[in-house]
């Protein structure tokens, strides 16, 4: 569904972007980790049309990005980390106007809209100015705009920063539901949790490079299945096993203060990377 071939991205004499290569299947959650400044972004401003690639080549569902640029950009809806609501529109009348530029007919823009509202528990603000949402509420409208014109990807950029846990926990059912109704999506975050949790397949980018594609318990695997960190002056240092006894054993021999517990998907991106998701 999504299709990365060398794709390359230069800003003067920065070189954002380097010999990137991906392959998304067809409703499938792909998350896309790195740190700040990494490309993250960048890769989806390519593969929405909002900015043009140095060098390679990108689909979305067959559609080449630049040489396909309207058709590829009706396969996909794009949620940004700023929420870009129209504040002082209604609910109803920020998803008509995302529906209009998409010459969406009438009684389809209606009935869509219904069904979106419907679909994340909207309906009783339908005609409630955005100012008065919640966080969460304005969120899931951003959501569904990017909806509704029924696109065959979704892009996710940082979706649930700022929001609570329980809120994000939401957000994440969601998610869920979006792909299970076929939607593919293509998440970028800074929590590792959330990709460990909702993708099938991911990617850690560094410096402009992917650095590893694959799902999060294989690339948790590569590390052990327990880890101990240790507090080393004023720092801490972390060693993995593949067994719980082992890192009992060794855990024995120490005598500095230590943790207890099992390797996750930040243990995997900083063993690559030497570096933090941020």
């Amino acid at each position: 569904m999504i299709r990365i071939e060398k794709l390359n991205k230069v800003y003067g004499h920065s070189h954002v972007l380097k010999d990137v290569s991906l392959h998304v299947r067809e409703g499938e959650m792909f998350a896309y980790l790195g740190p700040n400044g990494a490309g993250k972004t960048t890769t989806i401003r390519i593969l929405t049309g909002l900015t043009r690639l140095s060098s390679g080549d990108a689909w979305l569902n067959g559609f080449h990005v630049e040489r396909e640029t309207l058709a590829a950009k009706r396969q996909c809806g794009v949620v940004f980390q700023a929420i870009n609501l129209d504040s002082e529109l209604t609910v109803f009348e920020n998803l008509t106007i995302h529906g209009l530029l998409f010459h969406m007919p009438l009684k389809e823009r209606k009935q869509r809209i219904n069904e979106l509202v419907d679909y994340v528990g909207l309906s009783d603000k339908l005609n409630v100015a955005v100012s008065r949402l919640s966080g969460g509420l304005k969120r899931r409208l951003t959501i569904i705009r990017a909806l509704m014109h029924s696109p065959r990807i979704l892009f996710l950029d940082e979706p649930t920063v700022g929001l609570d846990a329980s809120i994000r926990r939401r957000i994440w059912a969601l998610m869920k539901k979006i792909q299970k109704n076929g939607t593919t999506i293509f998440l970028t975050t800074h929590y590792i949790e959330e990709a460990e949790f909702l993708a099938e397949r991911v990617a850690f980018i560094d410096e402009g490079r992917v650095v590893a594609v694959d799902s999060p318990q294989a690339l948790i695997s590569r590390q052990g299945e327990w880890a101990i960190d240790l507090m080393m002056n004023d720092n801490i240092r972390s060693r993995y096993f593949r067994t719980k006894e082992e890192a009992k054993q060794y855990a024995e021999q120490q005598e500095d203060s230590f943790s207890f517990r099992r390797v996750n998907l930040e243990d995997a991106f900083l063993s690559l990377t030497g570096k933090k998701v941020k």
